[in-house]
Formats: structure tokens, sequence, C-alpha cells
């Protein structure tokens, strides 16, 4: 049975390098560099799966899900970020996505989250916990999420000053 993937990165060589590797995996990749093609590359291959970057060129990978979901509703949509955070993975599924990896994501985990396969329990026990500070992070975006973006309204429903909020959502979430 042929698998077709349609993986849609802005990074090239990125993509070039991730195609090579799920093509082995007897994924029939197609790979779209530039937004303005997604919309025609899945009316043309009907994709069975979308692997779908989160940032592509400053547009978030977020508009898309829909879209691709309306186009071949039976297909697998898996974003795939490098900045991943809680609230945005619950968006994306309630866009229509049904799974979301961070970056650096291995071939193996991606092939098992394309197909569908949940986590085997030794690939579990490599997720480290949360440290604090990605936690407090996780909990600023859900609260600044539920107040469309006020940074003062967050500030003051955190308890924090407006200056030391910006200051927290300024920096680059934590990893662990």
């Amino acid at each position: 049975m042929i698998m077709k993937l349609l993986i849609v990165e802005d990074d090239i060589a990125f993509s070039n390098a991730l195609a090579r590797r799920l093509q082995k995996h007897g994924f029939e990749p197609v790979i779209v560099n530039d937004i303005r093609d997604v919309v025609a590359q899945c009316l043309a291959n009907q994709p069975d799966y979308v692997l779908l970057d989160m940032n592509l060129n400053g547009v978030s990978g977020l508009n898309f899900i829909s879209q691709i979901r309306q186009l071949s509703p039976l297909c697998r949509i898996v974003l795939l970020t490098g900045f991943s955070s809680i609230a945005t993975a619950v968006e994306a599924v309630k866009l229509g996505a049904d799974d979301y990896l961070s970056k650096p994501a291995d071939t193996a985990l991606i092939v098992q989250t394309l197909l569908g396969h949940s986590l085997s329990c030794e690939h579990l026990s490599d997720i480290d916990t949360m440290s604090a500070e990605r936690l407090e992070w996780e909990h600023i975006q859900q609260v600044l999420k539920a107040n469309d973006g006020n940074v003062s309204q967050t500030a003051r429903q955190l308890n924090m000053h407006r200056r030391t909020l910006q200051r927290k959502l300024q920096k680059r979430p934590v990893h662990k």
C-alpha cells in the first residue's frame, strides 16, 4: 500500500532530509516549501498523511489545518514545531490536527506518530518531566491565550507586574 505523505516545511534542507528518511519507511513524500502551494498540492496528491511545520516563514501552520482537513478529511495531520507549548498543542488538536511533535523528533517517533501508534513504554521512559521554568511558561501561555493576548489583563490575573510578564514572554521557552 502506498502511503502518500505531504511534508509542509519551509526549511528546504530539513524537508529533503526528512523526506529521504521517511521514504525508507514506505512513505511516498511530496514536499511543499512554499505556503502558496499547500492547497494545490493537497488537492493534487490527496495525501494520507500530512506533516506540517508550525512556523512557515512567519506564518503559523495552524492556519492550514482546517483547510487541509477540509480537502483531505481522512488524512492524518501531525504538526511539527521547534517551539512547543501546551496551548498550541491544544489549539492544533481543536483545529483538526491528529497529533503534535516537538523538534527534534527522531524518524522512528515521526513514523509512529504519523501511523497513529502510541509510544512504547521504553520510549515513554525517555521523556523528561517539565522543569519549573517550563511549567511557568506553559501556564503564562494558557492565561495569555484565555485573555486573547491582552498582556495587561494577563499580568493582573497572574498577580505580576506587566513589565515582568513582558520580559518573561520575550524569553524563548525552556525546552524541558
